[in-house]
């Protein structure tokens, strides 16, 4: 038996066993899991001829392709850690992201490295840039050597150092509610555990196709990688232009199961989907935040053969829970349940257990609790902390600290355990006295039928503390008028969550570099 405690163990398993079965689709091409492990062997050997020394950082700095793949795991089995950067980030943002993780090797292509050039000068850690494609000319850079991925990966093999499933695996970036994006840290431990806990919830087997749609720097993006190589399955690489590009990869692979977020989902509920889909697309996942219902029952009525799993998760710990299938017409607005080997804890700003239906704080705890903020102590300090010692778990007789991640978002529980998410802390829209969730306000605009999209965000006001403001956009081919949406708002929201602003736009509304809708860009307008 292949021994997978480490993460590129999740290739080089199945490499072994079924070397000829396909393991990924890029346009085109069709790369079996033989093949795939020759490229990450290559990239590996390559690292260490540079001189890469263990836990030193390489960012990938690439569009989804089996090159950033081969980096990835590449990195991952010589010893490295792999920092994926989103794709639609700017010049400034990438350098951000290198120079506060030292980065010490990019892997790039030659026309993202012309974008970047300025911005690398100052990134002083920066030793190699490794160029994906043919450049017309070789580009220099002073301080810098650069190296073309196809001699690289051809270089003699060699040996990668020595890790263990507690190192640093990978550093991936999240935008936080302030500041710079943060590097969360991730242990091998920490993305097996999550590649174990969700193939085994979703059921992915050896003859799955997954599609990639969401970026692979977002942790539900390189999940679709994870878990399908947990099971052997193959993944489809899309960088899709149009919500119905996905649609036509979806049909065009046979795609088994696909996994968005609400954006996406929102957009694609809109649109009408290929006749006989449903007949191999085993499930569609949503993550990343709350699927309004009204989506949700739009993709049902069109995916009736097609089991629907709404997820909550959060970077600094991977997933968090899920909902089975079979409970979604009983609570279709909960986010379920721990997902297998976590615990979900909801407890009071003094550590102790929110009773069934009191609001509190979603605390987890388990193998997925990553190992913080990268050279952040005090805001890893804010959000990784000791368990209270009367959590469940934690026995007098325990003498060290078990560290969780306190998520800051606001849930209850019901009195058969499944959990509802309220809102973001700092986030929740503080008006006449209440503290409103600005996504229940969301789910009952979209309830009315007439939006596209929507996000509401409270703003101050003279005499209500703040008012609530929302940004909408209409249906596709529709006009929206503000008094009949106000109208709606009225019969079904109490007079506090009324809106007091409501602004129309054209659309599509700004997303984050996750896909997600970008609600502080948007209320800072």
């Amino acid at each position: 038996m292949h021994a997978r405690h480490l993460l590129h163990h999740l290739v080089s398993a199945p490499a072994v066993h079924a070397p000829e079965r396909i393991a990924l689709v890029s346009g085109s091409q069709h790369i079996s899991y033989g093949a795939l492990q020759t490229s990450i062997d290559g990239f590996a050997g390559g690292l260490a001829g540079l001189g890469l020394a263990r836990a030193e950082r390489v960012a990938i700095y690439l569009d989804k392709r089996p090159e950033f793949v081969a980096a990835a795991f590449g990195c991952s089995a010589a010893g490295g850690v792999f920092v994926p950067v989103n794709p639609i980030l700017k010049a400034d943002q990438v350098g951000h992201i290198l120079h506060d993780c030292t980065v010490r090797v990019l892997v790039t292509t030659p026309e993202r490295f012309g974008a970047l050039r300025a911005t690398l000068a100052a990134c002083h850690d920066l030793r190699h840039v490794v160029l994906v494609g043919r450049p017309a000319e070789r580009p220099q850079l002073d301080g810098l050597s650069l190296h073309l991925w196809d001699e690289l990966v051809a270089a003699p093999s060699m040996a990668g150092h020595r890790v263990i499933d507690t190192d640093m695996a990978a550093i991936l970036y999240t935008s936080g509610s302030t500041g710079r994006p943060k590097g969360v840290v991730l242990a091998h431990r920490n993305m097996m555990a999550g590649a174990r806990s969700v193939a085994s919830y979703l059921g992915n087997h050896a003859d799955d196709t997954l599609l990639a749609a969401l970026p692979l720097s977002f942790d539900a993006g390189l999940s679709q990688l994870t878990t399908a190589f947990h099971a052997g399955a193959r993944v489809v690489l899309l960088n899709y232009l149009m919500p119905r590009d996905v649609l036509k990869a979806v049909e065009r692979e046979r795609v088994t199961g696909l996994t968005a977020v609400p954006p996406l989902w929102i957009q694609l509920a809109q649109l009408e989907w290929p006749a006989g889909v449903s007949e191999h697309l085993r499930y569609f996942a949503n993550t990343g935040g709350r699927m309004p219902l009204d989506t949700l029952t739009r993709l049902r009525a069109q995916l009736p053969a097609s089991s629907p799993f709404l997820m909550y998760g959060l970077t600094e710990a991977f997933r968090a829970t899920y909902l089975p299938p079979e409970e979604i017409d009983r609570r279709p607005d909960s986010i379920g349940k721990a997902i297998p080997d976590t615990e979900v804890l909801v407890l009071r700003e003094d550590g102790s257990e929110c009773a069934p239906n009191e609001p509190g704080e979603l605390v987890q705890r388990g193998a997925l609790v990553a190992m913080g903020y990268w050279n952040d102590p005090e805001r890893t300090a804010e959000r990784f902390r000791p368990l209270p010692p009367r959590a469940p778990g934690r026995e007098p007789g325990l003498v060290l600290p078990e560290i969780a991640v306190f998520s800051g978002d606001t849930v209850r529980r019901d009195e058969d355990g499944f959990l509802y998410f309220i809102g973001r802390r700092d986030e929740m829209i503080k008006t006449s006295g209440y503290r409103v969730s600005p996504t229940e306000i969301e789910e009952i605009l979209y309830a009315t039928g007439m939006v596209g999209e929507c996000v509401a965000f409270g703003q101050p006001h003279p005499t209500l503390g703040q008012g609530i403001a929302v940004i909408a956009t209409p249906l596709p081919g529709t006009t929206l008028d503000t008094a009949a949406l106000l109208a709606e708002c009225r019969a079904r929201m109490p007079a506090y969550m009324v809106p007091t602003r409501i602004e129309l736009r054209s659309g599509p509304l700004p997303r984050n570099p996750n896909g997600k809708l970008d609600r502080k860009a948007l209320s800072a307008d």
